[in-house]
């Protein structure tokens, strides 16, 4: 599957980005039309197709998860100290720790 939008992304790259002129351009796009029209390429996209409805559902709740247990990570905790729970998580060395980390004066 991944090859096969590779080309086709090729392909479109080409016919758009083309400099042959318009006979080289009707000859791909002759081609793309008789491609798609094989009735072998028809029914791989059917059974993508029917692949993907099949598993719409499962996918739906396996992102509403993922989507429910990232809020649960950055919903805010009560006590409201969110600065000193971030600077616990930093490199004793960040910036982010200091009161001023923007250097004042002249720069070298």
């Amino acid at each position: 599957m991944k090859k096969l939008m590779l080309l086709v992304a090729g392909g479109v790259g080409y016919v758009l980005g083309a400099r042959a002129g318009r006979e080289r351009y009707e000859q791909i796009k002759r081609t793309a039309t008789r491609v798609k029209q094989d009735p072998r390429v028809q029914e791989k996209a059917h059974q993508a197709a029917d692949l993907a409805k099949e598993k719409a559902p499962v996918v739906k709740d396996k992102v509403t998860a993922a989507a429910s247990s990232a809020a649960d990570k950055v919903t805010p905790s009560s006590n409201g100290d969110h600065r000193s729970d971030l600077e616990d998580q930093l490199h004793p060395d960040s910036t982010a720790r200091q009161e001023d980390p923007y250097p004042q004066g002249d720069l070298p």
